[in-house]
């Protein structure tokens, strides 16, 4: 499921969630929630929450420290994932096994700035992820098309999906690639689209028009639940990849 975005997208999750996971016949789930708690980050009581709604495992991503307090709750769950690249220093962990999917949280490195470079960081955890499971999902949270398009293909054939996420806006090219990897530059956002993917237009506008610093304030119309529904066969090789986009009252 693409980026959860403010108290709309948390309400969607929450509301909608369990009945899709239902009409989709979805397995397994992983959410991107770092911008669940009003766009800049989350914090514990909104992470177990959307694990109750039916979330598998949560991943992050450049907002993970938005949240004063935040930190020390990663250390003591494998649910909630923050990016791998990350320092080694810091709490919380980059890779979990939960019913036999492993999935892999990175960060990408144009604009964003991780500790390490996520193709090196994919290599060595996709690598002691196929250890146990033929099944890797990789969320990729990035600002660069080219960098999401090309770690899908560096990684094709070894994992079952790359999916992006991060810009808020759901792509037009989910696919599997010949090697038998799903991947999609963008899963797009979960929360309100009559937005500047997010936030209520005024706030975006201002700053580009004027330079200076503005507080963006959360939309509330045209709420949807965006995201990626793949398939994959008991050799974790993807069979589909599909966007799933539903509007939600």
């Amino acid at each position: 499921m693409g980026d959860v975005f403010g108290a709309p997208g948390r309400r969607a999750v929450e509301t909608r969630l369990p009945a899709l996971r239902e009409e989709l016949a979805a397995d397994f789930c992983v959410v991107n929630g770092e911008n669940a708690a009003d766009g800049r980050g989350i914090t514990a009581k909104i992470a177990q929450r959307l694990l109750s709604s039916g979330a598998d495992v949560i991943t992050l991503g450049n907002w993970v420290w938005g949240q004063q307090g935040f930190a020390p709750y990663l250390n003591g769950t494998d649910r909630v994932l923050r990016p791998a690249n990350l320092s080694p220093q810091t709490p919380g962990r980059g890779i979990a096994i939960h019913d036999g999917v492993a999935v892999i949280n990175l960060l990408g490195q144009m604009t964003l700035t991780p500790f390490e470079s996520p193709f090196l960081v994919a290599d060595r955890l996709v690598d002691e992820a196929l250890r146990e499971t033929p099944v890797v999902i990789v969320d990729f949270h990035a600002e660069a098309t080219s960098e999401k398009v090309a770690l899908a293909y560096h990684l094709d054939g070894r994992a079952t999906a790359v999916l992006g996420t991060h810009t808020h806006v759901q792509t037009n090219d989910a696919r599997v690639l010949s090697g038998g990897t799903a991947a999609v530059t963008d899963a797009g956002m979960t929360g309100p689209h009559d937005s500047v993917i997010g936030s209520v237009p005024d706030g975006p506008i201002r700053r580009f028009t004027t330079g200076f610093p503005v507080r963006l304030e959360v939309a509330t119309g045209d709420v949807r639940i965006e995201g990626v529904l793949v398939e994959c066969g008991a050799d974790g090789r993807a069979r589909s990849c599909e966007l799933v986009r539903v509007a939600v009252e």
